[in-house]
């Protein structure tokens, strides 16, 4: 079973040179969980001054309940950061560095060795927190300043020692410029070549690849897909990159159990609501055809509802 991990309100929220209030973001949070989404990315422990959307991370932390947070993940880049979001209560952390030793600078500050140097503190005071980290390569296959990503590179971090213990490894398409063949082959041979984890896909759909990647990658191996309502998103760090892939579309293309009709129009209300407050455009396609009025179609949004006070 494939599950989606919903990004919205931190890789969707860094470009949007919005805040949102705490009060608004344990609401996204709380509806999200409620109608079903398996897991949520919530925010990041990177300089409030660099991506200031991200400044009220640790108050939104506090704000949600120890079953909630057990469903969701912070972003993370050093020990430091694991230390500090763990004494708020944090307890799946996302550590993340970049394959590409320029981006690793833009984002992070340091070479890629370094990070994956620091990875053995930040995995032991994550244990020492009682929490599981993951391992998140951005640049995966191509870098906004030196281009193509070496496969082999991305395979030795993924297979160092240092970052063994890694309960998850991600793979992020940070550009949207890779295909669906080439997300399958790295997927295959992450999945052939390293420790056992669960691998975590993260993509963009800038190249209008976004849905179709993601399949590519649950055909390979990918047991979670991270997604973003309507499509919103980006990183600040990475000239070219716009929005995520839409969690609308991913859900609708795999249909988990869980994701009915109902789910997505309420979803669907979600997101134009919040869209609307940060002044952004709703790239979801699923979204778009959920508005229609072709009613004889189960999902469209006005049938949905209809059903739904019938039953």
């Amino acid at each position: 079973m494939t599950v989606l991990r919903d990004v919205t309100l931190r890789d969707g929220l860094q470009l949007t040179g919005k805040t949102l209030p705490v009060e608004r973001k344990v609401e996204v949070v709380r509806t999200l969980l409620a109608l079903g989404v398996p897991e949520l990315e919530i925010g990041s422990m990177a300089r409030p001054d660099l991506v200031p959307p991200m400044a009220n991370t640790l108050e939104l932390i506090e704000a949600l309940t120890p079953e909630e947070l057990r469903r969701c993940w912070v972003w993370v880049a050093t020990p430091r950061h694991v230390e500090k979001a763990a004494a708020a209560g944090v307890r799946n952390f996302q550590y993340c560095l970049s394959v590409s030793d320029a981006h690793n600078r833009a984002n992070i500050g340091r070479d890629a060795e370094t990070s994956v140097a620091a990875m053995p503190d930040a995995i032991r005071l994550a244990e020492q927190a009682g929490g599981a980290i993951q391992l998140c390569l951005a640049t995966s296959f191509t870098c906004p300043f030196d281009g193509p990503v070496d496969p082999g590179r991305v395979l030795a971090i993924a297979a160092d020692p240092r970052t063994d213990g890694a309960a998850d490894i991600v793979l992020a398409d940070t550009l949207g410029q890779a295909h669906p063949a080439q997300v399958g082959a790295l997927i295959s041979a992450v999945a052939a070549n390293t420790p056992r984890r669960r691998i975590v896909f993260h993509g963009h759909d800038t190249w209008g690849m976004g849905v179709a990647n993601t399949l590519a990658a649950i055909a390979a191996g990918a047991s979670v897909v991270d997604g973003s309502l309507g499509g919103l998103g980006g990183c600040p760090f990475a000239p070219g990159a716009s929005g995520n892939t839409s969690s609308e579309d991913i859900l609708f293309a795999t249909r988990p159990a869980w994701f009915t009709p109902a789910v997505l129009a309420e979803m669907v209300g979600l997101t134009e609501g919040l869209l609307a407050e940060l002044g952004e455009p709703n790239r979801s396609r699923a979204a778009e055809g959920a508005r229609s009025e072709a009613e004889a179609f189960e999902w469209v949004a006005r049938r949905a509802v209809a059903d739904q006070s019938k039953t």
